[in-house]
């Protein structure tokens, strides 16, 4: 019996989460769970424990591991549900000692994150039914947004030097992964604490170079004002670096942004998509976007909306607001949870809305697929394709787009 492991939040999570899948395996944790949790959002976490409870009742015999950011900053509310057996931080978690079957652990093993220097450097050997792997290269943030709490479960900002990231790419490729999902937390801060401060622009020009059996590269989030010149010029001419950028945007309207703390404005956010689809005219944007942050009016709302058809936004991922305690946003004058509710609503609405528009442009042009199932994968531009005929996974297989069938396209091999 093997050790199940259930994630939640991002991609650096499902990063994680193959490393713990490895230890586990390798300090031989039978009849076990571990829950990798995330805290962007009070639901997040709310989720998280009923996926516990819900576990607990379905396997009564199985020992049950809380880990992730929830855990990292919250462990005693973990460590008091009676389905739990043991909490990790988020270090703890990478480290193999803490899945000896053998040992005697404690309830609680949490360090202090602020006090962590570096970023664990972890070689995995691919991902268990994925035709995409994803690379962790960046951990924690140093910037404090009004509203956000993950800087207390992740620390300040690491890197992983470039040596690392190569021999990792190399692996996974040799396992036959077609595509690389570098991600982070703070993924344009990356460098900032190397020798010679490198930028993430100038790492993935490196990476390339280093890789060149590498068919595609992709890269995880990242903060719109602090893309460097050396990425721009990627974005223009490396073909292998896909047309598909997420954007951490969080709102439109400039005193919404003033208070979040985030350091661009609309502008900023309507100029780089401008500028990247100038230089590869197939970029798509997804983006995070907050509805109902403290003191959002309908008038501020109103610019959110709109930013979503200016910047020309295919994915978007709408989060309402929750207040977290001890940010600064939690103690400013909330925004009605009806009005929350209904805001994210129309932002969800608005973003179906480009999406099939999106998908529009696409009918009767040719793609690249990479194959996560025997009939379905995703584009070059993070398209989601639905094949007409199978093929094996994990292949890139170009076709033709022959039509819209909900949120994906439909599409015959050429």
């Amino acid at each position: 019996m093997t050790t199940d492991i259930v994630t939640f939040g991002c991609r650096l999570n499902a990063y994680e989460s193959e490393i713990i899948r490895e230890k586990a395996l390798k300090a031989g944790l039978t009849n076990a769970a571990v829950f990798n949790t995330c805290a962007v959002t009070a639901e997040a976490e709310r989720q998280a424990r009923q996926a516990i409870r819900k576990y607990r009742k379905e396997h009564p015999d199985r020992k049950i591991i809380v880990t992730g950011c929830a855990a990292q900053i919250n462990p005693e509310a973990f460590a008091k549900m009676p389905e739990v057996d043991q909490v990790l931080g988020n270090t703890e978690k990478l480290e193999d000692k803490y899945f000896s079957p053998t040992t005697e652990h404690a309830r609680i093993s949490v360090n202090d994150i602020m006090a962590v220097r570096e970023t664990a450097e972890h070689l995995i050997a691919g991902f268990d039914g994925r035709a995409r792997a994803f690379i962790q290269v960046q951990n924690g943030c140093n910037h404090r947004c009004t509203f956000c709490t993950i800087p207390y479960g992740r620390g300040n900002s690491r890197s992983v030097p470039l040596g690392v990231i190569v021999d990792q790419v190399r692996l996974l490729v040799e396992k036959g992964f077609q595509e690389i999902v570098l991600t982070g937390v703070d993924m344009t801060s990356y460098g900032e604490d190397l020798p010679g401060t490198p930028t993430l622009g100038q790492m993935v020009k490196r990476l390339l170079a280093q890789a060149p059996e590498l068919p595609r590269l992709r890269l995880s989030s990242v903060d719109s004002v602090e893309i460097d010149p050396d990425l721009l010029l990627l974005v223009a001419n490396e073909e292998r670096l896909m047309p598909h950028f997420h954007l951490s945007l969080q709102a439109g309207d400039d005193m919404i942004l003033k208070r979040m703390k985030r350091r661009h404005l609309r502008q900023d956010a309507i100029d780089i998509c401008k500028t990247l689809r100038s230089l590869r005219p197939s970029m798509l944007f997804g983006a995070d976007i907050i509805a109902g942050f403290p003191t959002e009016t309908d008038e501020m709302f109103e610019n959110s909306l709109r930013l979503v058809a200016e910047c020309d936004l295919s994915f978007l991922h709408v989060f309402p607001y929750s207040p977290r305690d001890g940010t600064p946003a939690a103690r400013m004058p909330q925004v009605n949870r009806e009005i929350i509710k209904e805001r994210a609503a129309r932002l969800r609405e608005k973003g179906d809305k480009n999406l099939q528009e999106t998908l529009k442009r696409f009918v009767n042009t040719d793609v690249n697929i990479l194959l996560e199932t025997a009939t379905q994968g995703h584009s070059e531009n993070f398209l989601k394709v639905n094949l007409s005929q199978p093929f094996e996974p994990g292949q890139i297989i170009k076709a033709r787009i022959t039509g819209i069938n909900g949120e994906a396209l439909e599409a015959i091999s050429v």
